[in-house]
């Protein structure tokens, strides 16, 4: 993190906002040198649009169709400002076109310590579990689980059936997502529950 600005930098706060589909914290907004009394003066004139608590998006910034993965991922940001939160189960299957899965709300996984004053907004379904680096993908301005990570959590959680959880299997081996190897050593956990070591005995 840069030093804070001592005036506004429009450059700084597009440059920021531009990395994750036009938004940015209220944190940024102040680093960039926007002072948190004008904050009210930029939403009023219709430069910025408040999307959440803390979280605006610059007005002519283009929309995007991920746009609202990026918002409820700095809604995860802990005090450091670095988001907590990746997507997963059937929403990252459903992210990477992985099976027909549909899920109502957006999955998402946080660590263990997760805490937050503020009720939980209603289209998230949090997890708390540790992830460990090599699988989560960063995507822009957002991250989500990798396939198999995805397919062994929607196992466990239940929000897959059996058909969900072949077709996933059977379309993340033919696109390169998921290797042979990954199925060989996913067999062997003993974490398993017994649909899972079914699927897999399949492949």
């Amino acid at each position: 993190m840069r030093a804070i600005a001592t005036h506004p930098d429009n450059d700084f706060l597009f440059a920021i906002a531009e990395s994750q589909e036009g938004y940015f914290t209220m944190a940024q907004a102040l680093e960039a040198g926007f002072a948190r009394s004008t904050h009210s003066y930029h939403v009023k004139q219709g430069n910025w649009l408040r999307e959440h608590r803390g979280i605006y998006r610059l007005r002519h910034y283009p929309q995007s169709v991920n746009g609202h993965l990026v918002l409820w991922s700095l809604w995860s940001r802990n005090r450091n400002g670095v988001a907590q939160g990746v997507y997963s189960h059937t929403t990252a299957l459903s992210l990477r076109d992985l099976s027909d899965a549909n899920p109502s709300k957006l999955h998402m996984t946080v660590p263990l310590s997760f805490r937050r004053n503020s009720e939980t907004p209603r289209v998230l379904e949090l997890h708390k579990s540790t992830l460990e680096h090599h699988e989560v993908i960063r995507e822009r301005g957002y991250s989500i689980t990798t396939p198999m990570r995805a397919i062994l959590d929607s196992s466990v959680y239940g929000d897959a059936d059996v058909d969900i959880l072949e077709q996933a299997l059977s379309e993340g081996l033919r696109r390169g997502l998921i290797t042979r190897m990954e199925i060989k050593q996913t067999r062997v956990r003993t974490t398993l529950v017994p649909i899972m070591k079914q699927i897999l005995e399949k492949f």
